[in-house]
């Protein structure tokens, strides 16, 4: 069989599945089996199938996939992201623009809580999207700096695809965690300098009034929601507790602010975000199982090495070859789901960046990013339909709203994707390296 030929059934084979209809987790299993049936792989048999498929999903560390999860669920309806937008009311509303920064300073806080952009679009997207229509912003704006200021709840820690991108390529949970953080407050301050260009062009409305005791005010009610991510990222940067544990203790923290101090969560609610987060979680630990048993194959087939000879012929210079999986995983985004695509792709494109010498972690970072701005592209960007349903605004006009914050985002990621110091920098003053 020839190179090309097995590329092609890797790729055409998974494709054929996805496009006619299969959950992700199945139309990957099922392009492993047709792939043994015909002779790629000739060692697999059912017995290896299954042992590879316990094997990827015997960690540890897969824990805090639904920890996170329901921590970012429980927050959302515990009263958590109203506190928080509050807050950033107070701090920043009485900048030029005021609103727009106040979207963005809320999604970084709350992106310390949750782990995914959709939830951050979700729990934050519908309140920023109120508040700043009423005060006058035009509606594209709403919707769209709503969608950019999502991507940084998938980067800042908790994150739940970077946590499956460093399952999947046995790295450094920790590391790739602490990792996020300054890329996380680059896209922040990035997004803020694009409100501050819009004001003062005169396309955003001016500022609210600033208020000592309104700042006080929403800060005593909101400081234990805005001590969870100082919680979960000092403890992990101080060594108190693991990743994982680090999601456990933010669930029971969760847990005790939502029930017992803030009051406004129920049974019914608690059992709803129970079975929400056994869904979600399902979901992304049957796709890591069949992605373990894909990656399998395609390190035994000698893919990556394939791959690698392939895009070598054409450039072996860094930066060009970090161009190419830019453009590639920005336009795999546009298609597919950030989970799925981590499972396919990081088992093929980790050999080859690590071939040009790039970090393994700072490319963790790239790829999470590349994917969460391919969250809010069309056709099939998941955060564009969330903030459809979350905020009543046709999908057209979301669509039409997001366009020009792409513009800040791709400068986030051509400076994360070339300035390794963002993504290395505090790992290395952490970890050691």
């Amino acid at each position: 069989m020839s190179e090309w030929t097995l590329l092609a059934m890797f790729v055409g084979i998974l494709m054929f599945f996805l496009f006619t209809g299969y959950p992700v987790a199945y139309g990957i299993g099922l392009t492993a089996v047709v792939l043994m049936i015909f002779g790629v792989g000739r060692s697999l048999n059912a017995e290896i199938f299954v042992s590879r498929m316990f094997f990827g999903l015997n960690n540890f560390t897969l824990l805090a996939i639904p920890f996170f999860l329901f921590a970012g669920r429980i927050m959302n309806v515990g009263g958590m992201t109203t506190r928080i937008f509050d807050f950033s009311k107070a701090l920043v509303g009485s900048m030029k623009g005021g609103l727009g920064h106040v979207n963005v300073v809320a999604s970084m806080i709350f992106a310390g809580m949750s782990g995914l952009a959709t939830a951050d679009a979700a729990g934050l997207g519908a309140i920023e999207y109120k508040a700043m229509k009423d005060g006058g912003y035009p509606e594209g704006c709403c919707v769209g700096l709503a969608a950019a200021s999502s991507t940084i709840g998938a980067i800042f820690p908790p994150s739940v695809p970077i946590v499956m991108f460093a399952i999947i390529a046995h790295l450094s949970v920790g590391q790739l965690l602490i990792g996020g953080i300054v890329p996380g407050l680059l896209i922040g301050a990035v997004l803020m300098a694009m409100v501050f260009v819009q004001s003062h062009l005169g396309h955003l409305p001016q500022g609210i009034h600033f208020s000592w005791p309104e700042l006080w005010k929403t800060f005593k009610r909101g400081i234990l929601a805005l001590g969870t991510p100082i919680i979960l990222v000092s403890g992990i940067m101080l060594g108190i507790f693991t990743p994982t544990e680090a999601a456990a203790v933010t669930v029971i923290y969760a847990l005790l602010l939502a029930i017992f101090i803030y009051r406004e969560v129920n049974i019914k609610d608690l059992w709803e975000v129970i079975k929400g987060t056994a869904i979600d979680s399902t979901v992304i630990i049957a796709l890591i199982g069949m992605a373990s048993i894909y990656g399998f194959l395609i390190v035994q087939s000698q893919v990556p090495q394939i791959f690698a000879s392939k895009v070598l012929t054409l450039t072996e210079n860094p930066y060009m070859i970090l161009l190419l999986v830019n453009l590639l995983l920005l336009t795999v985004g546009m298609f597919m789901e950030t989970m799925a695509i981590l499972g396919i792709l990081t088992p093929i494109l980790l050999p080859l960046v690590r071939e040009v010498g790039v970090d393994p972690i700072h490319f963790g970072i790239i790829m999470n990013f590349n994917l969460q701005i391919g969250l809010m592209t069309p056709p099939f960007g998941m955060l564009l339909f969330v903030l459809n349903k979350a905020t009543g605004v046709p999908l057209g006009k979301v669509i039409r709203g997001v366009l020009l914050y792409y513009v800040p985002l791709i400068i986030c990621l051509i400076l994360i994707t070339y300035f390794p110091i963002f993504t290395l920098w505090l790992p290395n003053l952490v970890f050691g390296g």
